[in-house]
This record gives structure tokens, C-alpha cells and sequence, in this order.
């Protein structure tokens, strides 16, 4: 099977990612905790594309990566009260907690369409400002699983990201928590 250059094969889980109230105490609590690290800050920002449930969404959030060998850890913190899919995951566990699996996959709408097809509908749409480029969706998995699935599109510049932080993790101190901003 063919593998990304940070380790997990294509179309298989390559992210877990949390909704968090405060990324930055998490994210140090993580590495100190759970040696999480280095974490890669991103925000805060506005989707540059994003639709939620059909519309398009102003939320502001921030989100943190870091990896643990080869899977990648994300956190995210929304920074208003705006309906999201993020919210939507905060209300129902009552705060902080697991919000959803991402697949990594070269062939995107390959990949995307079989959830669908499965019943599943579109929660959330969007499309990472150049270079990155790629398309996510996350897909409400939440009547058969205990969280929500996003599809990642992994194109050469994404790849290239994700194999960056990959390294640092692999070459990281354990001290610094936050060593870079994405």
C-alpha cells in the first residue's frame, strides 16, 4: 500500500483531533502529561471556505498539531459561540473531549464520496488557504460512532506540512511545548 511521508498509508486514520476550551493550557498539558510534541499553532483565523450544514460559517478557531510516533494529534478551540460542528461536539459531551477520526487521502473524491453513500451527511466543508490547498470534510458518523470522521485531501504541499511536523516530533526536546506557529 502506498504510505505519506509521515508515516501512515493512504485512506487510512492519520489524525484524532479534540475540541478544547483553552488550546494553549492543553497543549502544554498534553506534552507534559501524555509527551505530546512539539505543537504547530495555527490561528486564531476565520475558515477561509468554510460551509457548516449547508452554511457558510464565520467561527473563529485556533488549532494545534503535534504528533505521538505516527498518528497525529489536533486540538481545537473555537473562540466564539458561533454554531458549529465543534460546538455541536462541546454541548454534547458537556466540554472538552474526542471529537472526530480523520482519514488522510491522495484520490479525495474517492474517498469522500463512500460516506455518503453510507448514509452519512456532510457537517462541515472547507478549503485551506494556499499553498496547502486541500479540502477537508467532515462527516456526521455520530449515529454509528462515537464522533464525527473527516476526510483529508493530502496533495504534495500538505504532505510536505505534515512531514515537517512529523520530524519535530521525532527530533523534539520534550521541553519547549510550543516550538513552532504553522
Amino acid at each position: 500500500m502506498d504510505h505519506f511521508s509521515f508515516g501512515p498509508r493512504d485512506g487510512a486514520i492519520i489524525q484524532i483531533a479534540y475540541s478544547v476550551a483553552d488550546i494553549q493550557v492543553e497543549m502544554r498539558r498534553y506534552s507534559e502529561l501524555l509527551h505530546v510534541g512539539p505543537w504547530f499553532l495555527v490561528g486564531p483565523f476565520v475558515p477561509p471556505k468554510g460551509i457548516y450544514r449547508g452554511q457558510t460559517t464565520n467561527m473563529q478557531v485556533s488549532l494545534g498539531f503535534a504528533y505521538t510516533g505516527e498518528l497525529m494529534i489536533e486540538l481545537i478551540q473555537q473562540h466564539d459561540d458561533k454554531p458549529s460542528v465543534f460546538q455541536e461536539t462541546r454541548k454534547a459531551r458537556g466540554g472538552d473531549g474526542f471529537h472526530y477520526w480523520a482519514i488522510g487521502a491522495r484520490d479525495f473524491e474517492k474517498a469522500a464520496a463512500q460516506y455518503p453513500a453510507r448514509g452519512y451527511q456532510e457537517a462541515f466543508t472547507d478549503t485551506a488557504p494556499e499553498p496547502l490547498g486541500c479540502r477537508v470534510i467532515y462527516f456526521d458518523t455520530t449515529s454509528d460512532l462515537p464522533g464525527m470522521l473527516e476526510v483529508i485531501e493530502i496533495n504534495a504541499a500538505t504532505e510536505e506540512l505534515y512531514r515537517q511536523i512529523y520530524q519535530a516530533a521525532r527530533d523534539w526536546n520534550g521541553k519547549d511545548h510550543i516550538v513552532h506557529r504553522a
